[in-house]
């Protein structure tokens, strides 16, 4: 018996042994962080977060690779605890929501493909490759639907996807099992920042709008009687649906695809039926305000592109204020055109409708005279914004001998020519930089030189074989001591309280940057630069150095993302965009909702750069040359005064506007279009 109970304990302490030894080996340390957000996520495994499990979560949130929020099954609540365990704090979020991006159903293709097999999205794309002429249309096989975590999305009797906001999450989980990117998430500020993709089904009429209006869906919804609906598709990208409905150039008109059938769509037209439409409801319909931000910008211009920027801004949670030189906002749209074409009422409306959303403006305060970029850094604003325009704009609110200094270092070509030609000396500094201008930036040189400049460069977009530039006159500029950089743009501006210090330039050959010490530039276009003007950020050494200093601002300048229309990314003036201020009321609202998100981008820590696969105006999409079973229906016309009541009161508006009933029977005439696809009439009409 002793025998056994030695054996038995001899073999208790071994099994003791190498249990401590496997504890020692295959001992697996539980991080306490995780263990408490596993804890506090409700365990419903849900996949909403687009991780396998509440437990995969735990551990991303925990290395920093999720956020406190990431739960979508938890709410805010359980945001709030993670964030406790975490020592972060929850910042508020701008809900999104998933948005189909097709609105045309395979079955309505007169070209049918059948797919055989797994009954799934993904696996019919890489077998068949999808769509068999649309790159981008919906597959139809409702994957999205079947890998929503929450029921939100069904397919709907024209085989695309529907989604129930109420019971949306935004989680992304349609997105990301959508092999066509077909259905994404979106929200109202990802709307305002949103450019025309090449990955997406879009219309050639909203292609060619400046500022890319989704212009099938607001027609869509005139034609549904959704009127509110209409019009806040449209001050998602355009504040000013009132002013254009009168005044646009119209370029989507020119792209219309009714051209090949009859005439375009009024899309000007119904554009003003919906602003009318709102004006005289009494009713002001405004975007969803994103979280706040705290962050304060300045917007300097009252014009068409700076009030669009601080509207967006504002829009997008952020504090922003106009600062206009004049006594009045609208720009050139209240000096510049007759009451008849746009009543002081109709502009005083829409810029008023700015102005309740929460846009502060201050006015008869001058850049350069009653404030500068430096004062409005040192009141707390974390970016200023420039929209002033150029020569030809102040001509109207500037005295010839108003000599004032605008932006820091910066003057127009113009200007030098002048002063010289009436026997003036203007303030030039020693290091002068001249920017485009042709011939007539020699003779500025010239002038630069005899007036004490020590140093003088000229910088060239093209190269020099590719200007009209003569051999003879470049040689002698260079033996003059002026030096010349061809292929090279100008990407940044340096400088320190109200003085340009350096200015950086970009080869576009090789895209190597030099700093060259600058403290004049000159521009040979007609107008100043759209910049956007931000404090460096220093380090503590250098704040240290700065405090001693009496807080010296120093300063950066940042543009703009390109455009649409831009031939190039790189430097102030890019070739394709306006370069004068003579541009289409929508171009100046298209530059300013591009500013605005640049700014956001900016104060989000983003890179100032356009997407991607953003549309350019020479970007080749699908598209086609005929369409086909459209009957030709009659364009409706714009009702006008009488000629005898314009004759007795020449400042009435002579445009009218469009009647419901009228409005409803354009809105029809819309073939609803994508890259290739189109609504056949028969179909909607009786």
């Amino acid at each position: 018996m002793l025998g056994g109970i030695l054996i038995m304990g001899g073999l208790g302490m071994v099994i003791g042994i190498g249990l401590a030894l496997a504890s020692k080996i295959f001992y697996v340390y539980v991080d306490p962080i995780v263990e408490a957000i596993d804890e506090v996520l409700p365990g419903a495994n849900c996949g909403g977060c687009g991780l396998p499990g509440c437990a995969s979560n735990a551990e991303a949130i925990a290395a920093g690779k999720a956020t406190a929020s990431s739960c979508v099954a938890g709410g805010p609540e359980i945001a709030e605890q993670i964030a406790v365990i975490m020592g972060v704090k929850i910042e508020a979020k701008e809900p999104d929501i998933a948005m189909p991006g097709c609105t045309y159903g395979f079955q309505d293709a007169d070209q049918k493909y059948l797919y055989n097999g797994i009954n799934d999205c993904r696996a019919a794309s890489i077998i068949y490759g999808g769509s068999k002429v649309c790159p981008v249309g919906c597959i139809g096989l409702g994957t999205c639907a079947n890998a929503c975590p929450f029921g939100a999305i069904t397919m709907g009797p024209d085989n695309l996807p529907v989604v129930d906001p109420e019971l949306c999450t935004g989680c992304g989980t349609c997105e990301r099992v959508c092999p066509k990117h077909i259905i994404t998430l979106t929200s109202t500020s990802r709307r305002i920042q949103h450019e025309c993709l090449t990955d997406e089904c879009t219309a050639p009429c909203q292609r060619a709008c400046p500022a890319g209006i989704e212009i099938p869906v607001y027609i869509n919804h005139i034609s549904n009687g959704n009127y509110k609906d209409a019009i806040i598709t449209i001050k998602e990208s355009n504040p000013f649906p009132s002013v254009c409905g009168r005044i646009c150039v119209h370029p989507c008109e020119y792209e219309c695809r009714r051209n090949l059938v009859d005439e375009p769509v009024a899309i000007n037209h119904l554009k003003r039926f919906v602003a009318d439409y709102e004006r005289n409801s009494g009713e002001r319909y405004q975007l969803p305000r994103a979280p706040e931000t705290k962050k304060r910008v300045a917007v300097i211009g009252g014009g068409a592109e700076g009030l669009t920027a601080a509207y967006h801004l504002n829009r997008l949670g952020h504090d922003a204020t106009v600062y206009e030189g004049s006594s009045c906002l609208g720009g050139i749209l209240r000096t510049g055109l007759p009451e008849n074409r746009l009543p002081r009422d109709v502009l005083d409306w829409e810029i008023e409708g700015i102005l309740e959303s929460g846009v502060k403006a201050v006015t008869n305060q001058k850049l350069g005279k009653d404030l500068s970029i430096t004062s409005l850094l040192k009141e707390g604003y974390k970016s200023v914004f420039v929209a002033t325009g150029g020569w030809d704009t102040q001509l109207a609110t500037r005295k010839p001998e108003d000599n004032t200094q605008i932006l820091p270092g910066i003057s127009l070509l113009l200007d030098i020519l002048l002063a010289q030609k009436a026997g003036k000396k203007l303030s030039i500094g020693k290091q002068v930089m001249i920017l485009g201008g042709g011939k007539a930036s020699f003779q500025a040189a010239r002038i630069c030189l005899e007036q004490g400049a020590t140093d003088v460069s000229l910088i060239l977009r093209e190269n020099i074989t590719d200007t009209s530039l003569i051999e003879e006159d470049i040689k002698k500029a260079e033996d003059e001591g002026i030096r010349i950089y061809s292929s090279s743009v100008i990407t940044r501006m340096m400088g320190e309280e109200n003085n340009l210090k350096q200015v950086e330039i970009t080869n576009l050959s090789n895209k190597i940057k030099e700093i060259i010490p600058v403290d004049t530039l000159l521009t040979g276009t007609g107008r100043f630069p759209e910049l956007i003007y931000v404090s460096v950020k220093k380090d503590e050494e250098e704040a240290q150095k700065a405090s001693q200093q009496k807080d010296l601002i120093q300063w950066e300048t940042i543009q703009p993302y390109a455009g649409p229309s831009a031939k190039q990314d790189l430097g102030i003036f890019r070739p394709g965009e306006v370069s004068n201020d003579y541009k289409a009321v929508i171009e100046a609202i298209g530059s300013g909702s591009r500013a605005a998100s640049s700014v956001n981008r900016i104060l989000t820590e983003q890179p100032v750069t356009a997407p991607l696969n953003m549309i350019r105006t020479f970007t080749e999409v699908l598209n086609l040359d005929n369409v086909e079973s459209i009957p030709s229906l009659p364009r409706q016309d714009m009702p006008e005064r009488p000629l005898e009541e314009q004759a007795n009161d020449p400042d009435l508006e002579i445009a009218l506007g469009y009647s419901e009933q009228q409005a409803q029977q354009e809105a029809k005439r819309c073939l609803q279009c994508g890259l290739i696809c189109y609504r056949r009439t028969k179909k909607i009409l009786h």
